[in-house]
């Protein structure tokens, strides 16, 4: 059964060529197919639109402005099928991604170079953000994906590990000392520490684990940026502590060196969050799967 966008696009085909055979031809249609659809048509309009002449098919005046009509519709169609396989091919849309300052600097720059050079038509809007204020941006629809330090428990977040990363205490030079064995908890806490400042989910998780075994944080420095608290730490002003992976530049070059501890801080994770029931975008979706890839 014809429908009626489909009775459009036979009368501006017959419309274009001036021809019933034609516009058949143009469509993949009989002739016949075609002059019954315009009869359907004119029908429901309750209008003739075409004189049938020896020549072919002429518009009528009420037909031409039809023709008008639906041939801008029918552009307008066009174009939007046309921006529909782009964002189908990632050719145009747009990506929000919720990410902390230390995570987009040390894990996601990489990928974003990679997610850019091969969709450079998307769109990235990058917020950076503490882990919960990251959660509340997915949750209340204004990023698609967030970059966190895990754990992270939200029963409407679907979390996917994607890179394990060791909590550990740094220092500079003139703490050298400290490192030529491991020390005990006790002597950690009677150190100069310092620490992210409270709200940092690294901050959370290591705090914790010294409260479970009965020791209050109580660090001499509180910082809001990751690389302050390393830069403190090499120029003597504390102990610190840092996530291994983010501090390999220092530690590769001697700037800072691990405080090894008696017991071992667990590993954890960073991880991808997104809302469990709510279809990711194309975009989001490949670029979910371009972290996960490696």
């Amino acid at each position: 059964m014809i429908g009626k966008l489909d009775l459009y696009r036979i009368f501006s085909a017959v419309s274009r060529n001036k021809s019933f055979s034609k516009a058949a031809e143009e469509l993949y249609m009989t002739q016949s197919a075609v002059s019954q659809a315009i009869s359907k048509l004119e029908k429901e309009l309750d209008i003739q639109l075409f004189n049938r002449t020896s020549r072919g098919a002429e518009l009528t005046a009420e037909g031409n402005l039809l023709h008008e009509y639906v041939k801008s519709a029918l552009g307008i169609i066009q174009v939007a099928e046309g921006r529909l396989s782009e964002f189908k091919m990632l050719k145009n849309g747009k990506l929000r991604i919720g990410v902390g300052d230390t995570i987009s600097r040390y894990f996601l720059l990489p990928y974003l170079e990679q997610f850019h050079d091969e969709y450079p038509g998307i769109n990235l809007n990058i917020m950076n953000r503490t882990t919960s204020e990251i959660i509340d941006l997915i949750k209340s629809g204004k990023a698609d994906v967030g970059i966190c330090n895990l754990p992270v428990q939200d029963d409407q977040l679907e979390v996917i590990p994607c890179k394990e990363i060791q909590d550990t205490f740094v220092c500079g030079e003139k703490y050298k000392k400290i490192t030529e064995k491991p020390i005990s908890l006790d002597h950690l806490m009677k150190l100069r520490l310092i620490f992210l400042e409270r709200k940092s989910n690294s901050r959370m998780f290591v705090e914790n684990f010294l409260k479970e075994r009965g020791y209050q944080v109580s660090p001499v420095f509180e910082l809001g940026s990751y690389d302050l608290v390393l830069e403190f730490t090499k120029i003597n002003l504390g102990i610190s502590c840092v996530i291994k992976e983010f501090a390999k530049d220092y530690l590769d070059r001697g700037d800072l060196y691990e405080v090894q501890l008696d017991e071992k801080i667990p590993k954890r994770s960073i991880g991808i969050c997104y809302l469990k029931n709510v279809p990711l975008s194309r975009a989001a979706s490949k670029f979910v799967e371009s972290i996960n890839a490696v």
